[in-house]
């Protein structure tokens, strides 16, 4: 038989053992490791630069969908609609800085600084987009933060959805309308 002290005491700290957690158990989402990330930013940035480029295309493109996969990431069916609807609207957008004046010439985009975190069956990649727009002797750069979602499904990962993360920014790759 236990004395009522000592049953106490032990009671206690097993009590307290259940409070405190164990600093093997993690509750943040773990970051992806840097191939993913850059897999994953690949994908993405593709995306981007299909529409900066649409913004300097002389003549509209041959009917050519945009891509269904990229670097081993699928984009998915809904957001491959959107993509298509936002690069025909920026081929038939002005493609000059202001009303009138020079058209634009090139058009590069990047993301920088991409990181990603897994939750689940999903990765949240977060990045810089930098895009350098020309015309005539001049140029627009344009930094903004985006939000890129994907899915997992195995070891299969797929692109679902995209959105600026700077309040107010308005990138000038992206289509004025809503996709």
């Amino acid at each position: 038989m236990v004395r009522p002290w000592p049953q106490i005491g032990l009671t206690a700290v097993l009590a307290a053992c259940l409070l405190f957690p164990s600093s093997a158990v993690r509750w943040e989402s773990p970051p992806v490791d840097d191939d993913v990330t850059r897999q994953l930013t690949i994908a993405a940035n593709s995306l981007l630069q299909d529409r900066s480029q649409a913004l300097v295309q002389k003549q509209h493109r041959d009917g050519t969908d945009s891509p269904r996969e990229v670097y081993g990431v699928r984009i998915s069916p809904r957001l491959a609609r959107s993509q298509e609807r936002a690069v025909r609207e920026l081929e038939t957008r002005n493609r000059a800085p202001i009303e009138g004046g020079p058209a634009y010439t090139g058009a590069r985009t990047s993301l920088d600084g991409g990181h990603a975190v897994r939750k689940g069956d999903r990765i949240t990649l977060e990045a810089v987009e930098n895009t350098v727009v020309r015309y005539g002797n001049g140029k627009v750069t344009q930094s903004v933060r985006r939000r890129f979602e994907f899915r997992t499904r195995g070891e299969q990962i797929t692109l679902v959805a995209e959105r600026v993360l700077d309040p107010g920014a308005r990138p000038v790759n992206d289509p004025v309308s809503p996709s």
